[in-house]
């Protein structure tokens, strides 16, 4: 297929046809993604000062988040005030930033709780998403998930992250979960549509390359790899498969489609390694919040030490410098 770039590359993805002959046409070699992702790590490293640069993207692509059976609106008030202020003000000030310049993406919580978050973060920037479609197992009725999406749009969710039937990727049923994810797209209305593939649970990366790319090719705004919830959540060898998908869908279709890394990355050095890979993959104007997003609930607290560090010229035993 010709390559056909349109712009504004700002453009929300429409989606386009079931392309069946190019996904059956993916390949993915494990060994050799392998191998980019530690050369990746080993020679395109952040250093120096740079890295505060990097630290304070990291927050402003944050999807703060909060997924725990506990959740009260008191905790999401909270979480919301963290979202508007992340960054200490003394440390903020002492970087050259104004209270409000730096917030985080978005509040990520179960759809019951949309309406407190809204609330707690009007006339802030930082969105609101939720979580929706069967969250974390997407083991009910599509006719059930479908109709949580609508909720939490009714709710007043910006963003939903919705969970793809891994069985349809397991089972390479590419027509299955395309009309899945229109589905999604279509409940989801004006929100952003996330959809979450549970890479952990998939059998091989190229499962994963070709799920990303139906996910795409049904209208998804962002590829997000996990819920945060399985055994294994997002690695980078699995990143690179699925920004390599993004890529290749917006050189043929002239659409950016967004990815999200989630669960299990918990310190900067962490955030910093997914920034790398976005930068050298597919350039730095995509690690932004408009196409990069990290799913975390304990990243924050690490990364504000490090800018305090960064600020004060010191750093403790127990937690190292970056550098």
């Amino acid at each position: 297929m010709a390559t056909t770039v349109r712009e504004p590359a700002a453009l929300r993805n429409p989606g386009t046809a079931l392309d069946l002959a190019w996904v059956a046409a993916v390949r993915v070699n494990r060994p050799a993604a392998e191998r980019r992702v530690q050369t990746l790590l080993a020679e395109r490293s952040v250093h120096g000062p740079a890295q505060v640069g990097w630290l304070i993207r990291t927050v402003q692509c944050l999807d703060l988040t909060t997924l725990a059976g506990d959740d009260t609106p008191g905790f999401v008030r909270r979480l919301a005030a963290k979202a508007r202020q992340p960054v200490p003000l003394d440390v903020l000030e002492g970087y050259g930033f104004s209270p409000g310049q730096v917030r985080v993406a978005a509040v990520c919580v179960y759809p019951r709780l949309v309406p407190v978050a809204r609330e707690a973060l009007e006339g802030s920037g930082v969105r609101v998403a939720s979580v929706a479609a069967g969250f974390p197992a997407a083991q009910t009725s599509l006719s059930t998930r479908v109709a949580e999406v609508e909720d939490a749009v009714r709710a007043g969710a910006d963003e939903v992250d919705v969970v793809v039937c891994r069985a349809h990727t397991i089972r390479g049923d590419w027509q299955a979960l395309y009309e899945e994810v229109r589905a999604f797209r279509e409940a989801a209305g004006s929100a952003y549509l996330k959809t979450i593939l549970g890479t952990g649970e998939l059998p091989s990366l190229r499962h994963v390359a070709q799920a990303a790319l139906v996910c795409m090719m049904a209208g998804a705004d962002f590829v997000k790899t996990s819920t945060g919830k399985e055994a294994v959540n997002a690695t980078l060898p699995v990143g690179l498969v699925m920004v390599r998908q993004v890529r290749e869908y917006y050189e043929r279709t002239g659409f950016r489609v967004g990815f999200k890394p989630a669960g299990g990355i918990r310190t900067a050095r962490q955030a910093l390694e997914w920034l790398v890979l976005m930068r050298e993959e597919l350039g730095e104007e995509w690690a932004r919040p408009d196409t990069f997003r990290l799913g975390a609930s304990g990243l924050l607290l690490d990364v504000n030490r490090h800018l305090n560090d960064h600020l004060t010229g010191r750093s403790s035993p127990a937690h190292p410098s970056l550098r």
